[in-house]
């Protein structure tokens, strides 16, 4: 048996792109000590001097200033982009902070089942809601639910379910209304969850992806990836809301596909770079080369890291 031992790895210094004047502060740091600005979110006040209480960039809108965290949970908020991009402090590739939106896709799981709903960990400040009202009945039948319905709510969905969702509303005190209306979210299985830093996952119109090599990727802004193998037919739970699923034995090539794309998107994310279906398969195809247990060393999982933002740049530039 193989063993590998080894000290703390050195992580080689990525090059990075100038990101202009970017003021970078970490919990300490005085952001200012003119007395006349207003204190934000992520600040406090020492005396006279504002100082940070979180790492992030310092973000200024007249007489307010705030901190802008470069790493949170994924937070309900109805917002535009992170403004550290909007004012041109750093670029959009390197760093992407979204907040949370109507509209997002998120994956979840369901930690409680209560009375018309279900309590789902999303990854955010606050847990999310799934309304009974919001959920297709199994066959994707319309009609409203009724008490049977409600006292059949484990037969749907039950404690420790792993389910695909879009953000439907957003409460006052950030916490997420969630559907699962469309036939393509619901209940997921025989498959792998990732859970990456939620401002790597780059917003785009689809976050659901079947890859060449066979697999299934579903993208969640909240910073959860499902990974499982592409469904071939009708059968198999592929736009059937997750009631009709296939627990057969998932076939080895299929499991170290799964394997591969884990860990080539943990290594990704381990260099800060965004997540999306062309960057995942990049890092798939630069991991060819070594065995899917090794993309855990930190010196590989570097050099894929690295092999992948050279094609993306070149590609750029073309």
């Amino acid at each position: 048996m193989e063993v590998d031992i080894r000290l703390a790895a050195e992580r080689l210094r990525q090059e990075e792109a100038t990101r202009g004047a970017a003021q970078l502060v970490t919990p300490g740091d005085t952001v200012t000590g003119d007395g006349g600005f207003m204190r934000g979110h992520g600040t406090y006040k020492d005396g006279e001097n504002l100082v940070a209480s979180v790492a992030g960039f310092v973000r200024r809108i007249n007489r307010l200033i705030s901190v802008q965290p470069l790493k949170a949970r994924y937070n309900g908020e109805i917002g535009d982009d992170c403004p550290a991009v909007q004012e041109g402090l750093v670029t959009s590739e390197r760093l992407c902070c979204f907040p949370g939106e109507i509209g997002d896709v998120v994956i979840g799981r369901v930690i409680e089942v209560q009375q018309k709903r279900w309590k789902v960990d999303t990854c955010s400040r606050l847990h999310s809601l799934l309304m009974l009202s919001s959920v297709n009945l199994p066959g994707g039948e319309q009609r409203r639910k009724t008490q049977e319905d409600e006292l059949a709510m484990r037969s749907y969905l039950e404690e420790g379910d792993l389910i695909s969702a879009e953000v439907q509303n957003i409460f006052s005190d950030g916490s997420l209304s969630l559907h699962t209306r469309s036939l393509k979210y619901g209940k997921l299985s025989q498959g792998v969850m990732v859970a990456v830093p939620s401002n790597l996952v780059l917003r785009r119109k689809n976050h659901f992806h079947d890859l060449p090599c066979g697999a299934t990727v579903i993208l969640g802004n909240n910073g959860y990836i499902w990974i499982c193998a592409t469904v071939v037919g009708e059968d198999g739970g592929a736009g059937t809301g997750g009631y009709v699923q296939n627990l057969e034995r998932v076939p080895l090539p299929e499991r170290e596909v799964i394997s591969r794309l884990r860990n080539c998107i943990l290594a990704l994310a381990g260099s800060w770079m965004m997540l999306y279906d062309t960057s995942i398969l990049y890092a798939f195809e630069a991991s060819s080369k070594f065995q899917a247990r090794d993309l855990l060393k930190p010196e590989v999982m570097a050099e894929v890291a690295d092999l992948t933002r050279k094609r993306l740049d070149l590609e750029a530039a073309e």
